[in-house]
């Protein structure tokens, strides 16, 4: 994580965006580090949210086109994580979407939503609502707790 923060807003554009997708990556402490660098708030939660959404937007792409045997291997989905996520997402509707940057059920939620054909413009705006939030929670406690 130290070589990501140390690239500044490209390293923690990087970091948002492979979390939201395959690796298992925490964006959150990157954010952290460079907020305590004296970078500017606005734009790294900026840049976190956008990098974020763009790799929950990948998910949704593999789901949406991809067949659920790539998605699987490619997210390390197992079809137990899968059915949950299905699950989910027809109990609590797209307003799940907005819980896509909770560990474990974001990312399978993200891909089901693309399997489902849900509306790009609802899953962006509900993704992006909760992922800046978060973002928003986060700097408030680093800088607040400092």
């Amino acid at each position: 994580m130290q070589h990501l923060a140390e690239l500044g807003y490209l390293g923690l554009f990087l970091s948002a965006f492979l979390a939201a997708t395959i690796l298992p990556l925490s964006s959150e402490v990157v954010l952290s580090a460079l907020l305590l660098s004296g970078l500017s708030p606005v734009v790294l939660v900026s840049v976190a949210t956008v990098g974020n959404v763009l790799g929950s937007l990948t998910n949704y792409a593999l789901g949406y086109w991809g067949s659920l045997v790539v998605v699987k291997k490619w997210l390390r989905m197992s079809e137990d994580d899968f059915v949950r996520a299905e699950a989910r997402f027809r109990k609590y509707g797209m307003v799940s979407l907005c819980f896509a940057w909770v560990p474990i059920i974001g990312d399978p939620l993200t891909v089901i939503a693309g399997v489902l054909r849900i509306r790009l413009r609802w899953f962006l705006l509900l993704v992006t609502a909760g992922k800046l939030a978060r973002y928003v929670v986060i700097s408030y406690m680093t800088l607040a707790f400092q």
